[in-house]
């Protein structure tokens, strides 16, 4: 056993590296730097081929008809190049902690420019992955837009969840949607069997003891024709970063009509701040189905403005959600991790990841001896 100085030291030594590891061959990319996105398949490791359990009902193994199998797990997740590497962290957990990997359909979406290489880089990481990647149309939501409180709020591609039921092929009947900042922890078929009970659409943690009010403007509230839109309603917030959703029943009521209505509204009378998701509470707030909050750990990102370092609430843990500024990728690399990344960083596939996973176990071997 070390004395309790050279553990110390070793600890010290291990920081200074790991500060200097994680900015070496890391992703970072930003809003400008989208449309220049290369080929990124050299910077993952392969991810290991998860395989199916025995109590595993057996699906197609076209990957074609699997993705329009209503017994299969559907998952759909935006694919962009500024959270390449945290979209490849969630996918790893999900076929990491599910007994059925290869009952798992992926839904991408991502932008024209990047759509190939983005679908190239997955297939390295992924090999026997069962996934189609769609071509988002921009030109549906730009003009919706107004902006935001942080500038990645403000990317069409954070608004393509509004338009699942029309990017999607009309056979999938539902669906998860998930942010790219999150991690799986548990079997994501738990919650892809959560009923969606009556005609609700859909799914997600609630949160009613939040300030709702906050959510919209005085502008918003002191116009009762607006504000009326909750009079029925007890409406209470929800992150739209976890949904479960029939999107039958989403096509059904017309709802990214909806939703876009609202937008308007927005360009005209500024009734919010916060991007994609008022729109969401003023259409479903109230008329969700509320699922456990141990699917949706979020707010470990900090806030819209500060990158602070939050814990996990109390109770159980199946999913954990870095929304707000920070992200856990990002932090790491910078050499200022917040203790609650480094529950993400065993999902990490990047190589820099390896060379300081490596480094570290043999400076510990070193060490010891």
């Amino acid at each position: 056993m070390m004395s309790s100085s050279r553990s110390a030291s070793t600890l010290i030594i291990l920081v200074i590296i790991s500060t200097t590891f994680f900015t070496v061959g890391s992703i970072r990319l930003f809003a400008d730097e989208r449309s220049s996105f290369k080929d990124a398949s050299s910077d993952f490791m392969e991810a290991p081929a998860y395989q199916n359990g025995p109590k595993c009902s057996v699906l197609a193994k076209n990957r074609l008809l699997l993705a329009c199998d209503p017994s299969a797990v559907h998952i759909a997740m935006t694919l962009d190049p500024a959270y390449l590497r945290g979209t490849v962290s969630a996918v790893h957990s999900i076929l990491k902690h599910t007994s059925c990997p290869q009952n798992i359909f992926f839904h991408f979406i991502a932008s024209g420019s990047s759509h190939g290489l983005l679908a190239k880089t997955l297939s390295s990481v992924f090999p026997s992955l069962s996934f189609k990647v769609y071509t988002f149309d921009e030109t549906m939501v730009k003009n919706l837009i107004s902006s935001s409180i942080r500038q990645a709020l403000d990317s069409p591609l954070n608004y393509a969840r509004s338009y699942l039921s029309e990017i999607l092929s009309s056979c999938v009947h539902r669906v998860i949607y998930l942010d790219s900042d999150v991690i799986v922890v548990d079997d994501i078929e738990k919650l892809w069997k959560i009923s969606l009970s009556g005609s609700r659409t859909i799914g997600a943690p609630e949160y009613c003891h939040a300030n709702f009010t906050k959510y919209f403007s005085d502008r918003f509230w002191s116009d009762r024709e607006l504000s009326s839109v909750f009079d029925s309603k007890t409406p209470c917030y929800f992150n739209t970063g976890v949904m479960v959703i029939d999107l039958d029943r989403w096509r059904e009521g017309d709802y990214t009509k909806k939703i876009e209505n609202w937008m308007k509204i927005q360009k005209e009378e500024r009734i919010y701040e916060l991007g994609s998701l008022p729109p969401f509470l003023l259409v479903f707030s109230g008329e969700i189905e509320a699922i456990d909050h141990q699917w949706n750990q979020h707010g470990l990102g900090g806030d819209n403005i500060v990158s602070s370092c939050r814990s996990l609430h109390p109770g159980p843990v199946s999913l954990i959600h870095w929304s707000g500024k920070g992200k856990p990728w990002v932090r790491l690399d910078d050499g200022k991790p917040c203790p609650i990344d480094y529950l993400w960083a065993p999902y990490d596939l990047h190589k820099s990841q390896r060379q300081y996973l490596q480094y570290n176990q043999e400076l510990e071997i070193l060490c010891i001896h």
